[in-house]
């Protein structure tokens, strides 16, 4: 039990955004603001020098966090989002035709769909199991077509889902693979290389623990996208057009410095997990006990991240994160978290779920009070 000192960990929203931070993340931010200073890849005096320096450092500890041995290759990106668009507005389409899992985000699904309206571009969804795992072995169904790309959700904002990356590639083969990791980042482990991912997209603030507004982008092979912003780099300056070479074809503009600064804070100091995956596999099975809700997951255990959903045959999803809020002081996410798609897939849309997701910071009494806070707000 927790003494009377400790406070009661009850925010469940980390598959927003990961709280709270390694106190380390605010103090090099508050660091390179009052006291480092100076831009990035702009001049050749010291303060420069130095946040170049770290910059750099930050492109190298988190390639290999992810598996990857060209930290050229790693871009940085506000968020998994605008990766993704990079990704997606640079691509040569030559079939134009995309696959993408049944469990796919807005930040997939909205620049595909104005694709598809602006440049002809067919969306088709790859043969998935019940709980939106990839069927792998159906892939060849969809690939009776050629296609361009297929983009995979690698943890799922809805239910956690973990979809097998490597499995997922070897059986398209050379079609390139782009991955959003923007929830596996930092809370599963991650060997792009060696599972032979093409591209990935992350963000800097959930499982990473890093601030908002920082973010990456990996190319395998970077001349083959096109780069979505042109402006200053720091290089080349007497030319019109953009570099060619790496980091600066897709670096466009002076980065968020500071949140970089954050987030190589958080790269060397992540937080000690206080709970074991038996917990979280302990909280499913008691929710799933409780008469009269629904709890969406993987399907198979080994495949389930730190998040999933459930519904009550009560009320609906925002009346019960309402309550778990106003008599508990959990903090859910409720509705269809920027992912339709999903919802669609599992039958949970348009209303949505209530949405939990574990940090590293909770631990057993924090699961435990939250599972008794679900049974006591649902009457059973």
């Amino acid at each position: 039990m927790k003494s009377a000192v400790e406070k009661r960990n009850t925010y469940f929203d980390n598959a927003a955004t990961s709280f709270p931070k390694p106190p380390e993340v605010a103090a090099e931010m508050t660091r390179y603001l009052n006291e480092v200073g100076g831009s990035y890849g702009r001049s050749a005096h010291a303060r420069t020098v130095a946040v170049s320096r770290a910059v750099e450092e930050t492109r190298s500890f988190l390639a290999a966090r992810i598996g990857v041995t060209q930290a050229a290759h790693l871009f940085f990106t506000h968020n998994a989002t605008h990766a993704i668009n990079l990704v997606l507005k640079g691509f040569p389409f030559t079939h134009k035709r995309v696959l993408v899992s049944a469990l796919e985000h807005n930040a997939v699904m909205r620049p595909l769909m104005r694709l598809a309206a602006e440049r002809g571009l067919t969306v088709a969804t790859l043969p998935s199991l019940p709980d939106g795992t990839v069927a792998v072995e159906r892939i060849g169904e969809a690939l009776n077509e050629a296609a361009d790309l297929v983009i995979v959700n690698h943890e799922s904002n809805v239910n956690g889902v973990l979809q097998p990356l490597a499995e997922i590639k070897r059986r398209i083969g050379a079609v390139p693979l782009l991955v959003d990791a923007a929830q596996s980042a930092g809370s599963t482990p991650l060997a792009l290389e060696e599972a032979g991912i093409d591209m990935a997209a992350f963000t800097g603030h959930k499982g990473l623990f890093g601030p908002t507004g920082t973010g990456a982008l990996y190319l395998k092979e970077p001349d083959r996208i096109a780069p979505l912003i042109e402006g200053g780099t720091g290089s080349n300056s007497e030319s019109f057009e953009m570099p060619g070479f790496l980091p600066d074809k897709f670096e466009a503009g002076t980065p968020n410095i500071a949140g970089i600064f954050g987030l190589r804070a958080a790269l060397l100091h992540p937080p000690a997990v206080r709970h074991a995956a038996a917990d979280l596999c302990a909280l499913l099975d008691a929710m799933e006990r409780v008469e009269g809700l629904r709890v969406f997951r993987a399907a198979d255990r080994e495949r389930q991240g730190e998040l999933f959903s459930f519904t009550s045959d009560r009320m609906d999803c925002a009346a019960f994160g309402r309550r778990l809020h106003d008599e508990f002081g959990i903090e859910t996410r409720v509705g269809l978290h920027c992912a339709p798609a999903a919802h669609r897939h599992m039958g949970t849309f348009p209303d949505g779920t209530v949405r939990i997701a574990l940090s590293p910071y909770h631990d057993r009494d924090d699961i435990a009070y939250l599972r008794d806070a679900v049974k006591k707000v649902q009457g059973r």
